[in-house]
């Protein structure tokens, strides 16, 4: 009997199938592609640090059952027809809430 190792070049040559390394290259290809539209790389976000330094971060608004006023600075505004009312603060935008 013949040892395994023998044929294992030969059945590699024959049974390989042809346009699996083009298929796995186009779908890589095109995996890349896809994402680097979207998502931008770690070399671009790094030259990107001093632009994006310029704006400022804008934060979110807290939403409670039930809002008040937590400094001097905040002031209740009345917004959407009355619906809502929101806290805005000029000292701390931390502060800033919404009733909902």
């Amino acid at each position: 009997m013949l040892p395994r190792t023998f044929f294992l070049p030969l059945r590699q040559t024959l049974f390989a199938p042809s346009s699996a390394p083009f298929a796995r290259l186009f779908t890589t290809r095109a995996i890349s592609t896809s994402t680097s539209l979207w998502r931008p790389s770690i070399t671009a976000r790094a030259g990107a640090g001093a632009v994006s330094a310029a704006f400022s971060q804008t934060r979110g608004m807290k939403v409670r059952s039930s809002v008040k006023k937590l400094c001097d600075g905040c002031k209740s505004v009345r917004r959407k027809g009355g619906k809502y009312v929101y806290i805005i603060c000029d000292k701390n935008p931390k502060h800033k809430q919404r009733q909902g």
